[in-house]
Formats: C-alpha cells, sequence, structure tokens
C-alpha cells in the first residue's frame, strides 16, 4: 500500500511517533478505550500546527481547507498507528 497516496509525505512521520506515543499511553493509567481519542487529538493538533505553518492561508476558503487537511490528515495518521499496533499485537498471538 502506498501511504504518500493518502497521508502527506511530511506527516508521514506522525505514524511512527503516534505509535510510540501510543505505547507510552499504553503503559500509563490510561483505560485502553480512550487511547485512540487521545491519538486522534493529537495527530489532529500536530496536523494542524503542521499545515498552518506551512500553508500561511489567507482568506476563510483557505482556512477551512487547511482545517479540513490538518483533521484528515491526523485521524489518518493515527489510524495507521493504531493499525500498525494491532497487527504487532495480533502477530504475537497464539494461533
Amino acid at each position: 500500500m502506498n501511504f504518500e497516496q493518502y497521508i502527506r509525505p511530511e506527516l508521514l512521520i506522525l505514524v511512527p511517533v503516534m505509535y510510540i506515543f501510543g505505547m507510552g499511553l499504553k503503559r500509563s493509567k490510561v483505560t485502553n478505550r480512550h487511547i485512540p481519542l487521545i491519538l486522534g487529538t493529537a495527530s489532529v493538533i500536530l496536523s494542524a500546527l503542521w499545515v498552518f505553518a506551512t500553508e500561511n492561508p489567507g482568506n476563510g476558503k483557505e482556512i477551512l481547507a487547511a482545517f479540513f487537511t490538518a483533521v484528515t490528515q491526523g485521524i489518518l495518521a493515527a489510524g495507521a498507528s493504531v493499525y500498525a499496533s494491532q497487527l504487532y499485537i495480533q502477530s504475537k498471538k497464539d494461533k
């Protein structure tokens, strides 16, 4: 699968970052059901920081497009990290 078709190449770094962050959350007192929401929120915030820092949206339409980009890219990056985590967890289980 070519992730660059869906996630901007500059934001692919968020996938391993969210994976590591998720591993840290897993070892903390955070309940498992809250981890995907926390990862998604953190990823959207980091994506928004990058998008707004690099695109300099000027008018309302550009701001909305940047916001949409940040949200979708953040969700995709967080989703990819959760998917990678689940692949790892499932590969360790006995058949």
